[in-house]
């Protein structure tokens, strides 16, 4: 059963949300660990009509969530422009509903804004991304709807297990594409 976060969970004084789904959250929750800024990284669900869904029945696809990511920063150290161009830059925008072979609503491409200033942002990086890809991207924009929790287990899924079949083939690769597309920001060039 995941754990719900309740509507008025906020970020520490300072810090903002940025909540994410592009593909399995294995895979940007390992990114984003490594971004510079970054405090806090959660998996969870989001943007379903169930209360309290879990990993079986969002993977059924009968809840309407997407996996997502939560991740809490500094905008002193990261940007949400920032954050935002590396969630383009390690994901495919233009499959609907898929990410290689992650085929279903829960691994659609989502922007969850938190603010009106998130909005603004995401809009414009969202048509910078329309411009650059060869076909259309298919990322949603919105507010942030009610966010789950998702199990322990799938809480730091790559760093506990980074020589399981599908994060050795998968989230390896994605990982290494950020450390080397977006080095500047890593943590351990920071």
């Amino acid at each position: 059963m995941s754990i719900a976060h309740p509507l008025s969970a906020k970020p520490r004084p300072g810090h903002e949300f940025a909540t994410l789904g592009g593909g399995c959250f294995w895979c940007l929750e390992a990114v984003y660990e490594d971004l510079k800024g970054v405090v806090d990284v959660e998996s969870g669900y989001s943007g379903g009509t169930t209360h309290a869904p879990d990993y079986r029945s969002v993977c059924g696809g009968d809840t309407g969530h997407a996996e997502v990511v939560r991740i809490e920063f500094d905008p002193a150290k990261v940007t949400y422009r920032q954050i935002l161009e590396v969630f383009f830059g390690i994901h495919d925008p233009t499959t609907l509903n898929r990410q290689g072979n992650d085929v279903g609503t829960q691994y659609r491409s989502v922007i969850y804004t938190h603010s009106s200033e998130q909005e603004v942002v995401a809009k414009e990086v969202l048509a910078e991304a329309r411009a650059a890809f060869s076909r259309p991207v298919v990322t949603e924009l919105m507010p942030a709807p009610p966010y789950w929790r998702a199990e322990d287990e799938h809480q730091e899924y790559f760093s506990h297990h980074p020589h399981q079949g599908y994060c050795a083939a998968v989230i390896g690769p994605k990982v290494a594409k950020f450390k080397k597309t977006f080095s500047e920001l890593r943590k351990a060039a920071a």
